[in-house]
């Protein structure tokens, strides 16, 4: 592609993605700073693997600006980092080894693994990269680690989020979702409503193409890095292995990269090919045992939780407690298991019984925010507004830039009779979004204390 010809591709995208910026009303974090609109300029750069131009809609200081504003929500929706100091840095030694040799080595990359019990790794545009729980007790060794986070690195170093942000549409780094409850209290009722901070479009499917070039990118930098080629057709093999076994348990990972045959299939040749000297590199099995024992002994902790998240999705709550209580008897402080009794409790309308448990779980681990905003949510429906404001304010103080938090922090001061104090919550949170139940519930309530006309 030629300049005229990037200049025009870069035209027709920006109109295009204009139309779905209006109809996504899609919107960047930063409440308390004035929400931003997420429409980028397009443009034209070069790629940092094959030199050819490409089309982009953001800068490389806008990659690393996304990650510094979304990648905390999004892992905290995942429960937060594990808290076993030991692996996570052996996980970020393992990336570290990597993107050392990659095309961007300058990136600010950063790896954890995650108390998510499915089965997925992603990144971040900038490269702020999850790993879950559940896929690092699936693999066998430390090469497999290593094809897993080189195929992420691939997108990063491809710029592949970049390109879709120009190819496809605005990225989404925060949706304000509402779900306002039906019923006659003041503030009781609006325990119902919370806030979904995510990453999604940022983390949607990739196209083939681009998740073939991040499979060869990464199969590149594990062989640099000592290991050999076949990690990454193991990495496929077990992947595609459970999608046939167990489909429904592997739908995230599959949605956001999906599984073929072909995929294997390539990377097998490669290995038989290209990189057929790396044969003899040892996939250091015996050091990733040693590293991940402790995950390894409360695999069956992860399992039932995975299984209590798959009847949760199902709306099968009956099957998924017994799940959840299962773990929690193999593993009683574990943090993930504890915040999702306490859901699968609240969706059955158990308010006091899943407060239990999230306190619990906020004990635990008081570092992570999650655990926090479900308190505060089962205090407001339980009408205990100033347990529930200390809790929200402390996910606040963990995690800012949640518009549906500062909601219901309103809400709670209200409940409170702190009438000034909620306004000041309500006027923050229409600053982000005037539309929706609980927008028109905060204009409401301020033209009814004669704050607004």
């Amino acid at each position: 592609m030629n300049d005229k010809e990037c200049s025009q591709e870069a035209l027709a995208h920006g109109i295009r993605m204009r139309v779905l910026s209006r109809r996504q009303a899609l919107w960047l974090l930063g409440a308390s700073s004035g929400a931003a609109a997420l429409s980028a300029m397009q443009g034209c750069a070069q790629s940092p693997v094959t030199g050819q131009t490409i089309v982009v809609g953001m800068s490389e200081a806008q990659e690393r600006s996304i990650d510094a504003q979304v990648a905390p929500h999004q892992f905290s929706q995942d429960l937060g980092a594990i808290q076993d100091t030991a692996i996570n840095l052996y996980v970020s030694d393992v990336g570290q080894k990597l993107h050392g040799l990659s095309h961007r080595p300058d990136m600010p990359y950063s790896y954890r693994v995650l108390n998510a019990n499915y089965v997925n790794a992603y990144t971040f545009p900038g490269g702020a990269m999850g790993v879950t729980r559940g896929i690092m007790s699936e693999m066998q060794d430390e090469s497999e680690l290593a094809a897993l986070l080189g195929h992420e690195l691939g997108h990063v170093n491809a710029r592949h989020a970049a390109q879709r942000q120009g190819q496809a549409m605005i990225a989404q780094a925060a949706v304000v979702g509402v779900n306002l409850a039906a019923q006659n209290s003041r503030w009781g009722a609006l325990a119902g409503l919370g806030s979904q901070i995510g990453a999604s479009a940022l983390l949607a499917s990739y196209s083939r193409d681009n998740e073939r070039e991040a499979d060869a990118l990464g199969q590149e930098y594990l062989v640099r890095a000592g290991y050999p080629a076949q990690a990454m057709t193991r990495l496929h093999q077990l992947l595609v292995d459970q999608e046939k076994s167990a489909p429904s348990l592997l739908a995230t990972m599959f949605s956001s990269h999906p599984m073929s045959d072909e995929r294997r299939d390539t990377a097998a040749r490669l290995a038989a090919t290209r990189y057929a000297t790396s044969t003899q590199a040892s996939p250091q099995r015996e050091r990733f045992m040693d590293q991940t024992a402790s995950l390894r002994r409360i695999r069956p902790t992860i399992n039932a939780c995975k299984n209590g998240e798959v009847a949760m999705a199902a709306k099968a709550f009956d099957k998924a407690q017994p799940e959840f209580q299962a773990a929690l008897r193999h593993t009683p402080e574990d943090y993930a298991a504890h915040v999702r009794m306490a859901q699968c409790l609240q969706a059955q309308g158990k308010s006091q019984e899943a407060r239990v448990h999230a306190r619990q779980a906020q004990a635990i681990y008081p570092q992570e925010a999650q655990a926090h905003k479900l308190s505060g949510v089962l205090s407001l429906s339980l009408r205990d507004p100033a347990r529930a404001f200390e809790d929200l304010d402390r996910y606040d103080r963990q995690l800012p830039g949640d518009p549906g938090v500062v909601f219901l922090k309103g809400v709670s001061l209200e409940g409170m009779g702190r009438r000034t104090d909620a306004a000041r919550q309500y006027q923050q949170f229409l600053q982000v979004t005037q539309q929706g139940q609980a927008a028109e519930y905060a204009i409401g309530r301020l033209r009814a204390w004669g704050m607004l006309r």
